[in-house]
């Protein structure tokens, strides 16, 4: 069923259907209209900022956040699934090396959507397959020369690793405009996994990188 301002322009085989539905479509598109003219935003902050190092300008500290830095405030605690972070490693999230990762032994995998992933359309829509499978503990990999691998009873515990605020995925268009990559990457899993990890235990755990900005980390936290 066709969803109005959205358009795919990324082949959809019969594999993808199942993550690509028209309800996972919308709720990442509704993601990109309440959000993304912030990060573009944001995006133009990071240029006039990075112009204005470059003139000599030194970095320092904001006077309106002067609170956060002299008051006395304390984080919130720890998830029970992040309690044990002694090793964690990171990789793709093609299938083979999800389920190797998952039973390394390590305490933390974090299935990498931007620097350990070629984003190729293909590669982001096959690594929400793995990762929706992994989660279910349904993954399983046969390869050539017929090994098959699966999962351990015991494996690490998931993070995911969304492509930072400056990507695009130019597959999938929001209104005639390419749309987050962030927020693709984190919509799918999000939707699609949120419920199974909580009925495990667990949560949505992910980790955010290439921030530059407290309002980029807040972007997030509206999010």
């Amino acid at each position: 069923m066709p969803l109005s301002g959205v358009e795919v322009r990324g082949a959809i085989p019969p594999e993808f259907a199942g993550i690509l539905t028209p309800e996972a479509l919308a709720f990442v598109a509704s993601l990109e209209r309440a959000f993304g003219e912030r990060r573009q935003a944001l995006l133009q902050k990071r240029d006039a900022r990075q112009a204005a190092i470059d003139a000599g300008e030194m970095p320092t500290f904001l006077p309106a956040n002067s609170e956060a830095r002299q008051g006395t405030w304390q984080v919130a605690s720890t998830p029970a699934g992040l309690q044990k972070r002694w090793v964690e490693i990171t990789g793709p999230t093609d299938r083979k090396m999800l389920i190797n990762a998952l039973n390394s032994g390590a305490d933390i995998f974090m299935a990498d959507f931007e620097d350990a992933n070629s984003p190729s359309w293909a590669n982001m829509v096959e690594g929400q397959i793995n990762l929706r499978d992994a989660i279910r503990g349904t993954i399983v990999y046969t390869s050539p020369d017929g090994k098959k691998y699966q999962l351990n009873p015991q494996t690490a515990t998931l993070l995911v690793r969304p492509r930072g605020w400056h990507l695009v995925e130019k597959h999938l268009l929001v209104d005639g405009q390419p749309m987050s990559g962030s927020l693709f990457d984190f919509g799918l899993y999000f939707f699609h996994n949120v419920h199974a990890l909580l009925d495990k235990g667990y949560g949505p755990y992910f980790y955010l990188a290439k921030l530059e900005s407290h309002e980029e980390a807040r972007l997030w936290n509206d999010v």
